[in-house]
């Protein structure tokens, strides 16, 4: 990709949907940066789950934010991942 988009998963370390969310953008070498927000100080989550309540008012996991909330895909959707990755 040229123009690779910046990518942030939001996901649970005991999430199976989670876990296939993270094997996915793996195999496709999609560079991405994640938080298992289970797994920071519940001050952490707080603040996470308020900095991104506009963009997963469900707060369901996985999450995956694409240039910065240009797209927001909540669940792991590989068709929908795919074609907002371009791959």
């Amino acid at each position: 990709m040229a123009d690779e988009p910046k990518v942030y998963l939001y996901a649970l370390s005991t999430c199976g949907h989670c876990r296939h969310a993270r094997e996915f953008l793996d195999s496709n070498n999609v560079a991405y940066d994640y938080v298992y927000v289970d797994r920071v100080s519940p001050e952490e989550q707080d603040q996470i789950l308020e900095d991104t309540k506009e963009l997963n008012p469900r707060r369901a996991f996985p999450c995956l934010v694409i240039d910065d909330g240009a797209k927001v895909i909540v669940g792991f959707k590989e068709d929908e991942y795919k074609e907002a990755l371009g791959l």
